[in-house]
């Protein structure tokens, strides 16, 4: 699908006020409703627009401790790398899990948990639980630097 400007506009607007009415859209982009919503519409379904969240505060929960955790694994096989990844993805506190390359582990989890006490009952009792898992290195993130969600809208 080839973008012009409305439709980069849209997708940049949407990414910072998902919950913004077609109405405040349409003018803010400089189109009238009816052709606004034909291009939001052509942009979700032409795949674009995954879909729509509410981002929630992590310390306002209660989550005041992130961490990311390399893992490393046993065997490098479709199937162990499969069973690892249906396991993770059953974990709520594991925010994004990510294979990665050029580390000497595997899988790159983020990770929220209230303190250090969840923190250790997660690993101890979920993570390294699970089978093929060979090493676990743990960073603490101490701030936040950069946080978003936002895509760069190619222009």
């Amino acid at each position: 699908m080839q973008l012009d400007r409305y439709d980069r506009q849209i997708l940049a607007v949407l990414q910072e006020k998902g919950r913004i009415s077609n109405q405040d859209l349409a003018d803010q982009i400089g189109l009238s409703p009816s052709p606004c919503l034909r291009r939001v519409r052509a942009l979700e379904e032409a795949g674009l627009i995954a879909g729509y969240r509410a981002l929630l505060d992590a310390k306002a929960l209660g989550f005041s401790l992130m961490a990311l955790i390399h893992i490393s694994m046993d065997r490098h096989t479709p199937e162990r790398f499969e069973r690892f990844e249906q396991q993770i993805g059953a974990i709520p506190e594991v925010m994004e899990c990510l294979l990665i390359t050029g580390q000497a582990a595997d899988y790159q989890l983020k990770v929220v948990v209230k303190d250090m006490d969840a923190y250790q009952a997660l690993l101890l009792n979920r993570i390294t639980r699970i089978e093929g898992i060979t090493g676990v290195h743990t960073s603490f993130v101490l701030r936040r630097v950069i946080d978003k969600t936002a895509l760069p809208v190619p222009g």
